[in-house]
């Protein structure tokens, strides 16, 4: 069953305004979707501030049981989503079954972690008294999810609020709403209090969502998307001083040095650039190799994009579909033109195909350090290489962006590897492979990639203040 209504209160609540999602591979019409006004962003708000007093007094315990039961159906209805998020997505069905087995661990890894919020007790050094450091729930808690990852942006957020005692509103991306209340109907049958989770799907979505931050009900924001609106919500959110964390824009350097294994290099790439179809902040987006090697790479890479097979994500055997809409599709032929126009060299791909839907075909292209393409995040199948002389280049060049989410570093020493990473300026590294990210593991990044850490341990104190009591004893 897909679910198309709003989710306030523990009850699924239908609009007269609908708002069409579209198959991106072939744009037909998958659903109509409630559209939410005022009355419906007042009454999630309300539900939400109604249900956090009993919700944050539950025993963490009840509250880990839960996500550990949501975690558990989604594995079991692990295939039916895939295909939800294949069709509203338009990623091919790996991507998607991926993708859900992925987001259900945050489920579980926070169902665990919901029992392990620590605290401290010691004494204080002048012997006056006691220092005792505990942890609350922050309060009612906006979540903005983005299109790309609709499942497992919507958990990593979901699921750490829950366990940490928080009440939510979730704002899916309008592009990919039902995986967001696919989960949700999930959390339900889990046995989540109503008001605890509630989904509004408002468009235009810039006043509801200032609408919300602007109620003094709610206390949290935690945001994924572009740095651009980012920004604008810090803005917002600085006018009540609303706790933020904030993932934001990326533009991963990818850096093969001269002792790599250049197949396994390919290979990492293939990964770090076609999974989601490149629609990922953590996509490979601008390769730095070895002048001595690049020759090589640039060719193997070529040969392995050049099998790949796009075609509608529920195809079998499709490796690339399409993008989330037409005009996303069209931003990434616009950058590709654009690099061709300043002097890149395309050896595959780079042109839009004459099919119907958001397709793009796996591009591979050659520029020099100072082409506008890599500034961009490109958020699709499109390989930029730029072929470097030095480490000391690479890590020159890596750093050359306002962004900071993760970089990638290929090569044959241990020594050497760490060193480049520890002189990249991002969040994460990822050594010898294509793909790092883990439920377990904090995800975040420096300069305009974002603020906070989802995931690992640090994922739960978002949706936690920690309070200092003095006692004298």
């Amino acid at each position: 069953m897909i679910h198309s209504d709003l989710y306030i209160n523990g009850k699924w609540v239908p609009t007269s305004n609908r708002h069409p999602i579209h198959d991106p591979s072939d744009n037909s019409v998958i659903t109509e979707i409630a559209v939410a006004g005022d009355k419906e962003i007042d009454a999630a708000i309300e539900a939400a501030s109604h249900a956090f007093p009993a919700f944050a007094k539950m025993p963490a315990r009840a509250r880990g049981e839960i996500l550990r039961k949501a975690f558990e159906i989604m594995i079991s209805e692990a295939d039916e989503l895939a295909r939800l998020v294949s069709r509203e997505n338009g990623k091919v069905l790996a991507d998607a079954k991926g993708e859900i087995l992925y987001a259900a661990e945050f489920f579980r890894w926070f169902s665990e972690e919901a029992v392990r919020i620590n605290g401290e007790f010691r004494h204080s050094p002048s012997g006056d008294k006691r220092i005792l450091v505990t942890h609350q729930p922050v309060g009612v808690s906006l979540l903005i999810t983005p299109w790309n990852f609709p499942a497992a942006m919507a958990t990593r957020k979901i699921g750490p609020a829950i366990a940490a005692g928080c009440t939510v509103i979730v704002k899916p991306a309008m592009e990919t709403p039902l995986t967001t209340l696919a989960i949700v109907d999930i959390l339900e049958r889990a046995g989540l209090p109503a008001g605890v989770v509630n989904v509004i799907t408002p468009t235009p979505a810039g006043p509801a969502v200032s609408r919300i931050l602007a109620d003094p009900r709610v206390k949290n924001l935690s945001f994924t998307g572009s740095t651009q609106v980012g920004k604008l919500l810090l803005k917002q959110a600085a006018e009540r001083v609303i706790r933020t964390s904030m993932e934001l824009g990326g533009n991963a350097p990818f850096i093969v040095l001269d002792d790599a294994n250049i197949d396994e290099a390919v290979s990492g790439a293939m990964l770090a650039k076609l999974r989601n179809g490149g629609a990922a902040c953590t996509a490979a987006n601008r390769f730095y190799v070895s002048k001595k090697v690049a020759k090589e790479f640039t060719e193997k890479l070529t040969a392995a994009m050049g099998k790949i097979k796009m075609a509608p994500g529920l195809t079998e055997g499709a490796q690339l579909g399409a993008s989330v809409s037409i005009k996303e599709r069209d931003k990434i032929s616009d950058l590709v033109d654009g690099a061709v126009k300043e002097g890149g060299k395309v050896a595959l791909g780079g042109e839009k195909p004459a099919v119907v839907g958001a397709f793009y075909p796996p591009t591979v292209m050659t520029v020099d350090a100072k082409n506008s393409i890599l500034k961009e995040e490109i958020f699709g199948p499109v390989a930029v290489i730029v072929t470097v002389d030095s480490d000391e280049e690479a890590i020159q060049l890596a750093n050359d962006t306002d962004y900071g989410l993760i970089s990638y570093v290929y090569s044959g020493s241990l020594d050497r590897a760490l060193r480049v990473s520890e002189a990249i300026e991002s969040g994460m590294v990822a050594i010898n492979r294509g793909v790092i990210s883990d439920p377990a593991a904090p995800f975040g990044g420096y300069k305009e990639s974002g603020l906070g850490r989802e995931g690992g341990f640090d994922g739960i104190h978002e949706f936690l203040e920690k309070k200092y009591i003095g006692v004298t004893i």
